[in-house]
């Protein structure tokens, strides 16, 4: 094994840090690309989050602003060593030209976001920052995206109508009329994706007590978990028809109280796992609990037709990445993985957590490679496919990046 300088490991990262990325799941807006202040940047959900944890106040936006500039630097302080924190940090210093150290240098941010507002190549230059080419989002009216070279691809979000057609279902009289009632919406609905151009669709699924390997007859006596499978089965039947994928966001649980919670079922994937078996349609399977990680490894590695999709909601870690990346590079071609969920709301913050993704991606790639473990051809070829090219071939957009 010959060692590596530190001159050549800089320049893997360089070249990492330059590739191109396919932003698989954004809440971008169309004609809202651009943080509209600073305040949207600095109440972004996640770092909002760990801000409280520092002691921001849950109302801060209610504050007279020199109060709020305050409160905002001491939880800043507070919470220098987690990840969105660090984003942001890298968000304001590398697009706003600003470090954040006291109530002086957030006035200044304010200021500098406030000096792009109107600027209508900002979301573009911002994007082309960090390599960006390509955004999902999941609502028709959010997919035109103004003064940028490409649009949105949409990936339409069906697990407001899927809760829907269950609790109808569970809800009628007669069940077994309504559930194929629901049938024929979904078969419609697929039918329309295809011809519109979307590549596939995307749902959430909450906790399940069903199994794909059974079949269910709806009727009176039909739970609701039962309804829920056997809709799933009409989903996935329906997209192998029209050559759809299915992308499944599994994970995250709203039951247990106010609040979303991850959650690590353990059987989660196995009772879903007779879908990948019966339709060949392609699914990609992103996750929000650490411990399932290894489980959406295993399903791609048994079923051809399953990938392995970026880290969402609680995964999104720098210690999660770095696990399911070991998972995936051991048991996986790289084109069955995509790494990039961004789940941001402006250009900003999904500036900020691809920059986030790429520093990990090449310091775990550049370990791989210094431990002799994989070449330098190989670790190029893996981030490639992890960043941009599995994403764009499952998603139907062009398949090699440009020079």
């Amino acid at each position: 094994m010959t060692s590596r300088t530190e001159e050549e490991k800089m320049a893997f990262y360089d070249r990492v840090m330059g590739m191109e990325v396919f932003d698989t799941h954004s809440h971008l807006v169309g004609d809202a690309l651009g943080a509209r202040s600073f305040w949207e940047i600095a109440h972004y959900f996640w770092l909002n989050r760990e801000m409280q944890a520092g002691g921001y106040p849950a109302h801060a936006e209610e504050l007279p602003e020199e109060e709020r500039i305050d409160a905002f630097v001491a939880a800043y302080r507070a919470t220098r060593s987690t990840l969105m924190n660090i984003a942001f940090t890298e968000i304001m210093r590398s697009l706003y030209g600003v470090t954040i150290r006291d109530a002086a240098s957030v006035k200044a941010a304010i200021e500098a976001v406030k000096a792009r507002q109107g600027d209508e190549g900002w979301a573009q230059e911002t994007a082309d920052r960090i390599g960006a080419k390509r955004f999902v989002v999941n609502r028709p009216e959010h997919a035109e995206f103004m003064h940028m070279r490409s649009p949105a691809v949409l990936v339409p979000r069906i697990d407001g109508a899927l809760g829907q057609w269950q609790k109808t279902i569970a809800a009628s009289q007669d069940p077994a009329g309504s559930f194929e009632q629901a049938a024929e919406e979904i078969r419609h609905n697929l039918e329309a994706y295809k011809a519109s151009g979307c590549p596939g669709i995307m749902t959430t699924l909450p906790a399940y007590a069903a199994s794909a390997n059974r079949r269910y007859t709806i009727g009176p006596g039909s739970s609701s978990d039962e309804i829920l499978m056997e809709l799933l089965h009409e989903v996935c039947a329906g997209a192998e028809r029209n050559g759809l994928f299915v992308q499944l966001f599994l994970g995250v649980e709203r039951s247990w109280c106010g609040e979303a919670v991850p959650s690590n079922d353990t059987q989660r994937i196995l009772k879903l796992s007779a879908l990948f078996d019966t339709y060949r349609c392609a699914f990609e399977l992103v996750l929000a609990a650490e411990l399932n990680n290894l489980d959406a490894v295993q399903a791609a590695w048994n079923f051809p037709n399953v990938s392995v999709g970026g880290m969402w909601w609680f995964n999104f870690r720098g210690s999660t990445y770095r696990d399911s990346m070991q998972y995936r590079l051991e048991a996986l071609p790289a084109s069955q993985s995509s790494i990039v969920v961004s789940d941001a709301r402006n250009m900003e913050w999904c500036f900020g957590k691809i920059w986030i993704i790429k520093r990990l991606t090449a310091e775990f790639l550049w370990e791989r490679l210094a431990a002799g473990w994989i070449d330098e051809e190989t670790a190029l070829h893996t981030v490639e496919e992890w960043l941009y090219r599995s994403a764009a071939r499952r998603y139907g957009c062009e398949t090699v990046p440009t020079p």
